[in-house]
């Protein structure tokens, strides 16, 4: 059998003969030019979707409404752990029990035989109440937790007088936004944080029978 002859390079039908190199090599890079072109808008969208996955499972399983985004301690518990160390007895509010506390802590004073029993509270609405009880700490203790303010008023809230530093209306307040301060024995009280009035009054009410009968043993 006769071998087949080679049919040789193919004529393209656009120009009725074969192409040159140059031809086959402009043609592959337009071919590879339009490949690409049509990629990008697929590639967009499977980028958008999975974007879109990511931000469905972030809400739906991190950023849970009903999930505690910050840390809790019962601050009863550790009162009941730390009074024995320490002399005078440590103020604890009775707050509501959806309240919570991120930190309980009794923690060095400014001088030998003094300590700060501290409690951080957080309200339902995110406000924030720090209860500081500084034990034999006196004026200088308060005066440089509260940066030397001066107190804006006087309230008496179930028979105990606090002096009240309100800085709603200053620059950056932090959690100094709000303090209350007064004497209960040895103890000098300092509340502060960013809460309304109304958590204010409710940790002020809960603490006054102990802050009377501390007054009432000097």
């Amino acid at each position: 059998m006769a071998a087949r002859k080679s049919s040789g390079p193919r004529i393209v039908a656009e120009l009725g003969r074969p192409e040159t190199p140059d031809e086959t090599a402009a043609r592959k890079a337009e071919t590879s030019r339009v490949h690409r072109a049509a990629q990008n808008p697929v590639n967009l969208v499977i980028a958008l979707l999975a974007s879109l996955g990511i931000v469905l499972f972030l809400v739906l399983v991190v950023a849970r409404p009903n999930t505690a985004m910050h840390d809790t301690v019962d601050f009863r518990s550790v009162a009941e752990r730390t009074q024995p160390g320490i002399d005078e007895p440590l103020l604890v509010p009775d707050v509501p029990t959806d309240w919570e506390a991120n930190r309980a802590e009794a923690r060095p004073g400014t001088s030998d035989g003094s300590f700060t029993w501290y409690i951080g509270l957080i309200t339902p609405a995110d406000g924030y109440i720090a209860v500081n009880q500084g034990i034999n700490e006196g004026e200088a203790w308060v005066a440089e937790l509260l940066k030397n303010e001066q107190p804006t008023g006087e309230r008496t809230i179930d028979g105990v007088t606090w002096q009240v530093f309100d800085q709603r209306d200053t620059r950056d307040p932090g959690n100094f936004a709000y303090s209350m301060t007064t004497q209960a024995g040895a103890s000098s009280v300092v509340l502060n944080g960013t809460a309304t009035d109304a958590d204010f009054d409710a940790v002020a009410e809960s603490l006054a029978g102990d802050i009377l009968a501390a007054e009432g043993g000097r």
